[in-house]
């Protein structure tokens, strides 16, 4: 079995907030500003991740986070 050396994650603006959700892990996290965001997944990711072995997830030792970001484009009507 190949382990992944990414955990996908999808960014969000949400009614309030943005809004960070792993594709491969149980974890949701928010943050007032993108940063913010960001930085909160980063330490959800490693929480999740402390004390268990990365394989049992299917990922590679000190794996990385790609995140894709859902914008609406400037000026774009409901």
């Amino acid at each position: 079995m190949t382990l992944q050396r990414t955990i996908k994650a999808f960014v969000r603006k949400g009614e309030k907030r943005y809004v960070a959700e792993c594709v491969e892990l149980a974890v949701v996290t928010q943050g007032e500003t993108v940063d913010e965001t960001l930085a909160n997944l980063q330490e959800a990711v490693a929480l999740h991740l402390k004390g268990e072995d990365p394989a049992n997830f299917g990922l590679a030792p000190n794996p990385t986070i790609l995140v894709t970001m859902e914008l609406e484009p400037v000026g774009a009507q409901a």
